[in-house]
């Protein structure tokens, strides 16, 4: 195992984790685009503090795996 396949592997699994810390909303209503009023996801909600934060560092830590991947694939 090289150096480049030990740094896919950490960001893989901090991409989980963030992915998981990410509860936008719950249940199979969700899934499929339900929910009324109840904040059931039935509307757009602004992501604030924290949230933002994780969401930012998701985005980021999924390029950087896309970018590995390929750095792999070439070397």
């Amino acid at each position: 195992m090289n150096w480049l396949t030990i740094i896919q592997i950490v960001v893989a699994i901090v991409i989980i984790v963030l992915i998981l810390l990410q509860e936008r909303s719950s249940g199979l209503s969700g899934v499929l685009g339900g929910g009324g009023g109840d904040g059931g996801g039935g509307f757009y909600q602004a992501r604030r503090g924290m949230e933002k934060l994780i969401f930012g560092a998701t985005v980021v830590l999924t390029i950087l795996f896309g970018v590995l991947a390929l750095l792999n694939l070439l070397l």
